[in-house]
């Protein structure tokens, strides 16, 4: 499963994510007018720059140039959470036996973009952390779910069940 990361990412999208959510207004031929839609309008250029930036792998071309440090993807695979660029490798990863609970949280200018951090836990301590997962409450159960059964494989080889 691969999840790039929303603009709430950034303390920029989380400014523009505060001032999104005001739900201050009142309603203009029945639909709703709030000071939150009128600057969501307003921030529509500054955040599509913010999106493409975060988007693109490298500069000037997509293919062939600078690694654009500001572009990273978070992929789970059967043994592990990467944190990488596109073309540009592994930034960072944990595995599946370093941590044992995953808790979400929501920063202020993330609830409007429905996002949020994960922080993986092995006990009280924080393991891993990765920043504005878009729809969090579903890639967290699908990392705890692959991690179960990573964790069940290694447990019945270590019993001899399993090759």
């Amino acid at each position: 499963m691969t999840v790039w990361p929303s603009v709430s990412a950034t303390a920029f999208g989380r400014f523009w994510g505060r001032l999104s959510a005001i739900e201050l207004g009142f309603p203009v031929f029945g639909i709703p007018l709030t000071v939150g839609r009128l600057m969501a309008l307003v921030s529509i250029p500054f955040m599509l720059k913010l999106y493409f930036l975060m988007r693109l792998p490298r500069f000037p071309f997509v293919l062939i140039g600078i690694t654009n440090k500001f572009c990273w993807v978070y992929r789970l695979t059967n043994r592990r959470i990467v944190v990488e660029n596109p073309f540009g490798g592994e930034l960072k990863s944990v595995s599946f036996d370093r941590f044992d609970s995953i808790k979400t949280i929501v920063e202020p200018g993330q609830a409007w973009y429905k996002a949020g951090d994960l922080v993986f836990r092995l006990g009280p301590t924080e393991t891993f952390r990765i920043w504005g997962v878009p729809r969090p409450e579903t890639f967290c159960q699908t990392c705890l779910k692959a991690r179960m059964s990573f964790v069940g494989v290694q447990k019945a080889r270590e019993a001899g069940v399993a090759v």
